[in-house]
């Protein structure tokens, strides 16, 4: 009997690649950058399954290449902004994404990110490698305190949460702001709500963004949204990189209407070396780290592995963000 067929779009952790390739007639792109457009279109064709990642858009046009039989569409990631859901949905196929496990390393690397932008840490290594460094000088590179400030959290989802968490052993005050009104998770963590966004942006001194790209969230922090913060606050975003509108951001850390922005994710991403922001001495950029430690992309691997596998054999995948695509399947 043959194995069925399926397209991994890049190489993951190879517990998580075993698991697929023992029990599929798997096709792995394996090199280093992304398939491209076309070669995406040509390898998806025939395949019941494809295991992608949030560089992948897989929209309608790639469906149709892959033809009737794909079942399921499995992201190696837990946001799910580069998949056209609501198509997939439409077309019965289901769409897989691997969450919580990811939730305190991206929370760990929030902080990382906030601590960073807070005492001016690549600016200080800069300044190192750069032979700048002569003597003790008062006032250089002065940061801000992370205790005692007041950090605001945009959106208070599993990830939120855990930077709530870690907030309060550096005895912040902690604020939040939730589309979805959770009041009850804020307070689990002595979190306080606020009515609006721009009540959070004027009061809180660390920015922190956790909410998922749709098109409400688009450019949510825009020009007017730099003005409603405090010329001293520092944003951190570890979601996606299209909430912060990139010019928006530049012109407010140029003129210094917020003081700091720490980035693990940008638009575009990657961000080209030519980009402005990175002209900026009170911008820092890492390259989308959040879930990079050995532990989590393993776990995810094998998460990401096991939906496949699922929807492919027919089954419900643990791990899902459309169930009633079940009802749209012939």
């Amino acid at each position: 009997m043959s194995k069925p067929r399926v397209f991994v779009t890049r190489a993951i952790p190879d517990v998580g690649l075993t698991i697929i390739t023992d029990a599929c007639d798997a096709d792995v792109w394996s090199e280093d950058l992304p398939p491209s457009r076309g070669i995406l279109l040509e390898r998806i064709k025939g395949k019941v399954g494809i295991l992608s990642l949030v560089t992948d858009k897989i929209d309608g046009e790639v469906m149709d290449s892959a033809g009737d039989q794909l079942k399921i569409i499995s992201n190696y990631a837990v946001g799910v902004d580069n998949i056209d859901i609501q198509e997939a949905t439409n077309r019965g196929i289901l769409v897989g994404n691997t969450p919580g496990i990811l939730t305190e390393t991206t929370a760990d690397l929030t902080f990382a990110l906030l601590l960073s932008a807070a005492r001016r840490i690549g600016e200080g290594i800069d300044y190192i490698r750069g032979n700048k460094w002569e003597t003790f000088k008062p006032m250089e590179l002065l940061g801000r305190d992370v205790h005692n400030s007041t950090l605001g959290i945009i959106g208070m989802g599993r990830i939120g949460i855990e930077v709530a968490r870690r907030a309060k052993g550096f005895t912040m005050d902690v604020i939040y702001y939730d589309y979805r009104g959770r009041g009850e998770l804020g307070e689990a963590v002595n979190a306080k709500m606020c009515t609006t966004i721009d009540e959070l942006f004027q009061k809180a001194d660390f920015i922190s963004l956790h909410i998922p790209l749709t098109v409400e969230t688009k450019h949510l922090i825009d020009d007017a949204a730099f003005a409603n913060m405090k010329d001293t606050a520092i944003l951190i975003n570890a979601s996606r990189g299209p909430v912060v509108d990139s010019d928006a951001l530049y012109d407010a850390l140029k003129s210094k209407k917020i003081a700091y922005a720490a980035l693990d994710v940008t638009d575009p991403e990657p961000i080209p070396f030519s980009h402005k922001l990175l002209s900026l001495p009170n911008c820092l950029i890492v390259p989308h780290v959040g879930s990079a430690t050995i532990e989590t992309r393993t776990k995810m691997a094998v998460m990401a592995a096991e939906n496949l596998l699922k929807g492919i054999r027919g089954e419900l995948p643990k791990h899902i963000v459309n169930p009633e695509a079940l009802k749209n399947r012939d």
